[in-house]
């Protein structure tokens, strides 16, 4: 990298780290809504609901893995998923993101995409993100260059290379930032964050997407109780300008971000409602909870 960059890339960090401007939350989050977040192509909610899969069907060399499931979630709602290893629900995050095909069943994104007819980056740029359970980030490139790289602009040599932040992006940039809690580590390398920080870093890098729906699976694996409970700050954050489907095993977790928990076994729909009333539920008792 010449000086030149070197230095362009310094004062613009420097921009980006100041603190929030007035009107904005902690979180970054603006008081009166996220109303800066643009909403990637037109995605039909009209009916109430953002994402909806009925009667899917998926058989691994004869083993069914998704039978029958039925769920749909609404537009802002953040949605929990439990249930034992083996219930489906990795297997549900791929169909939704197009990593597996059913072999049968109707998965839509909004009233009018037909989310089995398109492929894995197809689905990314319609809008809806996904994050696995290991962190993905780039571990020699600092947090600052790590949300500018997944900034969502074309990636083609040419405007790769004359890029610069115009102003709304630097906006968009430090409302991340604060979002993530990760301010103050904009100049850190992500190899040297903490294993808590680098699963914000990567959500970070989603909602520099502008994703309308967020896969999640087990986002706080590993964390300390101090990031565990960060990271149920910034998922309440996110609910209501976001969609979101949280899986986790967390039950303390689960608890603090929740309103509908929704139950997998066997590829299907267990139980559904508020977890006091799926933890009194016998049948996951049974399947998963234990006495």
């Amino acid at each position: 990298m010449t000086p030149d960059l070197m230095e362009d890339g310094a004062r613009r960090i420097a921009k980006i780290a100041r603190p929030a401007p007035t009107g904005q939350t902690e979180s970054g989050g603006r008081a009166a809504g996220f109303s800066r977040v643009a909403v990637p192509g037109a995605v039909d909610v009209a009916h109430g609901r953002i994402l909806y899969l009925e009667d899917v069907h998926v058989s691994f060399d004869g083993f069914k893995a998704i039978n029958g499931l039925n769920l749909d979630i609404a537009p802002g709602e953040l949605r929990c998923i439990i249930g034992p290893n083996g219930a489906g629900k990795t297997t549900m995050m791929d169909i939704i993101t197009g990593k597996t095909r059913p072999d049968q069943g109707t998965v839509f994104f909004g009233s009018t995409i037909d989310l089995l007819r398109h492929n894995e980056p197809e689905i990314a740029s319609l809008g809806i993100g996904r994050k696995f359970q290991k962190p993905t980030v780039f571990e020699q490139l600092s947090v600052f260059e790590n949300l500018e790289l997944a900034l969502k602009t074309h990636k083609g040599v040419p405007s790769s290379l004359f890029f610069r932040l115009d102003s709304a992006q630097q906006d968009r940039l430090a409302e991340v930032l604060h979002t993530i809690h990760l301010a103050a580590s904009v100049r850190r390398m992500a190899g040297n964050l903490s294993h808590g920080q680098k699963q914000w870093l990567e959500i970070g890098m989603l909602l520099m997407q502008e994703p309308q729906l967020l896969l999640l699976d087990e986002p706080v694996a590993g964390m300390t109780d101090e990031e565990t409970v960060r990271t149920a700050e910034l998922f309440l954050t996110l609910k209501g300008k976001h969609s979101l489907m949280v899986v986790e095993h967390d039950m303390s977790f689960i608890r603090t971000i929740s309103e509908k928990v929704t139950v997998l076994c066997d590829g299907a729909v267990l139980a559904e409602g508020t977890l006091d009333q799926v933890q009194g539920d016998e049948r996951v008792i049974e399947v998963y909870l234990g006495r």
